[in-house]
């Protein structure tokens, strides 16, 4: 949900329901408290039942199978770019096909990575593992220890759930250490702190996980210690939204930080360094974070101003001064009204930025000597997304991806210390047929008069007459922004039917920086629906589609967008699909990871917040005789971050006062849906038939 948050490995609690909370949100006489229960027998009967309604619907349909069949292929296709990750001098890559769908970690020598068809070695094989300890393992990452990175935490979800069981990993002899490390199932976050001490968060036991399932206690645990051995370091509160974590920062000349950070609400939080075996208070504002380290200077990314610096901005100082808590901090970079900084990473000596003007990215080296900073621009192609994959502080080669909604991906290499130009080391091969389709950027205005872009992928001459079968998505939520990528399932599935493709750049994201998120937040998330409705409005006043063409889809908390727009604006789409959604924004805070998220939305606790929450619930707000498009809404049960909850209870609803909806709970693969290849491509299939039903029909 929302931006990923460095070191911390996203979780939830399935139910952290209180008596006196349920009766503060009113909802004591919700008739499907019931489905709550997300493994009860009752309701997993009441899902299957609404399966069997729903799929044959979708799957007897003709489309269905080629769908599936092209969305598995090109899912699986051995052309596809392994993208690289430089560990111990190698290039690493997680890497799923028909003969490995759950995946294979495996590794190559960076020259060998660069020849057309490198020769891999395993390192380990999910599809193996999980036949041998009868489990369905879901790959999660690994945390490997500098400098050598020869040990690695290796993180593993037992069907795609955010809890995860750790395990020491040896790269070198390619097996699990025996005797090492290993942190059974949880909720949590760790890091190296040296070859025999970890830096844990996690479920220590009663009392040290928040409402919303995060843990707040960080521990020191050491090399064959029990996990009630480990030393504690640092206790946040239970009532925190994210919880604790720790984190230890390197950089190529040897300079070390440990962190720890707690975070009381999902944007803000408290940073502490460990200086000479205590904690020092850094102080930050809340909403500034440390990036990353090179060459002893510290980087800090800005949700907000702090003193000279702007907010969206990346500041820097030296390790010395922030060791001492209170430093004057440098500005490295400030974006424009119309330009965000979406990525930061470091290599040995250099930083690589990625930087959007309008949604269109380009990418940054900045150097640091004689105590000044400089920068210089990287010649990659324009009009695209600029996508850092992998950097190192062992070097400073970085691979950097270039993707659009046309040109397919393309992965180069660049030498920070230089200023020679990057060379493109791999190219995605087309996975559809793009001749004809063009890309075009608008500009909306919204109720208040906001400009709000967005992009049409669609044929060239295009009869302008309401006609052409389009889907819009947009996320709206988190500053997590949404820029042009190459889809080939898209591409093959739709664009190459003669259809039309839109991404909406709503506020709430973070397309524009921290101002266009927060224009968006708690009671002023009104603004979102509202832009996404201009957009809408705005395709067809320029006759691009049409109601009776348009479909949108969303999931998560574009899944909430969803669900508002069905409540809202029912006569402006024919297809809505809602994917692993909030929809019962009255008790959000009681499923699952909700209560982490009352930065974002407020809580039903503050009656301001509350009153408007009551205002754009969709859950709440399903009346009875409108006469809205038929939905899809999906999810998994396996969902430990939003839950099924919201979905099942939604769809119930509907069944209730007797409106059309298709309902489908996929058993595995956790919020993403991605336990395996044949997840992703049955979601997609799914999905695809609905959107061909509803507008090409």
């Amino acid at each position: 949900m929302g931006k990923s948050i460095g070191f911390i490995v996203l979780a939830a609690l399935a139910l952290a329901a209180g008596g006196a909370r349920a009766q503060t949100a009113g909802m004591t006489d919700d008739p499907y408290l019931w489905l709550e229960g997300k493994d009860d027998a009752k309701a997993l009967a009441w899902v299957e039942a609404e399966n069997a309604r729903t799929l044959p619907r979708l799957q007897n349909d003709p489309r269905y199978k080629g769908f599936y069949d092209q969305a598995r292929a090109i899912a699986s296709a051995s052309d596809r770019i392994p993208m690289p990750e430089q560990r111990m001098g190698r290039i690493t890559n997680f890497w799923r096909d028909a003969d490995h769908p759950q995946g294979v970690w495996r590794w190559t020598t960076p020259a060998d990575y660069a020849s057309p068809a490198p020769t891999w070695k395993t390192l380990l094989d999910l599809d193996a593992l999980s036949k041998a300890e009868g489990k369905k393992w879901v790959w999660k990452g690994a945390t490997c220890l500098p400098p050598e990175e020869r040990r690695c935490l290796v993180a593993l979800s037992e069907g795609g759930e955010d809890a995860v069981t750790y395990r020491e990993f040896d790269l070198v002899d390619a097996r699990f250490v025996e005797g090492g490390f290993v942190l059974p199932v949880s909720k949590q976050g760790a890091d190296w702190i040296d070859a025999d001490t970890l830096l844990v968060s996690r479920d220590w036991g009663a009392g040290t996980m928040t409402a919303s399932g995060y843990p707040f206690v960080v521990k020191k645990l050491r090399r064959s210690q029990p996990l009630s051995a480990a030393q504690e370091v640092h206790r946040g509160e239970a009532s925190d939204q994210l919880g604790t974590y720790g984190s230890v920062m390197t950089d190529g000349a040897g300079n070390r930080l440990v962190l720890v950070l707690r975070r009381p609400t999902f944007f803000g939080g408290e940073t502490f360094a460990e200086v000479d075996g205590k904690l020092v208070k850094l102080d930050l504002p809340p909403r500034v974070f440390p990036a990353g380290m090179v060459d002893g200077q510290v980087l800090f990314q800005t949700s907000e101003p702090w003193g000279a610096v702007p907010a969206g901005a990346i500041a820097v100082a030296p390790l010395a001064e922030v060791r001492k808590g209170r430093f004057v901090p440098q500005v490295l970079i400030a974006p424009g009204p119309r330009q965000s900084i979406e990525d930061v990473s470091v290599t040995r000596h250099h930083v690589v930025a990625s930087i959007y003007d309008n949604v269109r990215g380009r990418a940054v080296v900045f150097s640091h000597a004689g105590g000044t900073w400089s920068q210089r621009p990287v010649a990659l192609p324009d009009n695209a997304s600029i996508v850092p994959v992998s950097t190192s502080e062992a070097g400073d080669t970085a691979y950097v991806a270039v993707t659009g909604f046309l040109a397919p991906t393309t992965l180069w290499t660049l030498d920070a210390a230089t200023a020679a130009a990057p060379r493109q080391v791999k190219a995605l091969p087309a996975k559809f047929d793009a001749t004809g389709l063009v890309v075009e950027q608008f500009e909306a205005s919204s109720r208040d008069g906001t400009k709000v872009p967005y992009f049409i992928v669609h044929r060239r001459g295009a009869k302008r007459d309401g006609s052409t079968p389009t889907i819009m998505t947009a996320y709206g939520g988190f500053e997590a922004s949404m820029t042009p990528s190459y889809s080939g399932i898209n591409g093959k599935l739709w664009l190459e039917r003669g259809n039309s493709f839109v991404l909406a750049n709503i506020r709430g994201g973070g397309e524009f920086g921290p101002k266009w998120h927060d224009a968006g937040r708690k009671t002023k998330r009104q603004v979102i629906y509202d832009d996404f409705i201009a957009v809408a409005e705005d395709l067809v006043a320029r006759r691009l589609t049409s109601p009776r063409r348009l479909g949108i889809y969303g999931g998560s908390n574009g899944g909430l967008l969803m669900g508002v727009m069905l409540n809202q604006r029912p006569d402006l789409w024919r297809a809505v699909t809602i994917q692993v959604p909030l929809l019962d924004m009255m008790r959000y805070e009681q499923i699952a990871a909700g209560a982490s998220w009352v930065d974002e939305y407020g809580s039903v606790e503050v009656p301001e917040e509350r009153a408007f929450l009551r205002k754009i619930s969709p859950y709440q707000n399903i009346r009875k005789g409108v006469a809205y498009p038929e939905p899809y809404v999906w999810t998994t049960t396996k969902d430990d971050r939003v839950g099924p909850q919201h979905a099942r209870k939604f769809a119930a609803r509907l069944k209730e006062y007797g409106l059309p909806y298709l309902f489908y709970e996929d058993t595995a693969g956790g919020h993403s849906g991605d336990a395996d290849i044949e997840q992703g491509a049955r979601l997609q299939a799914l999905q695809m038939t609905y959107f061909a039903q509803k507008l090409e029909d």
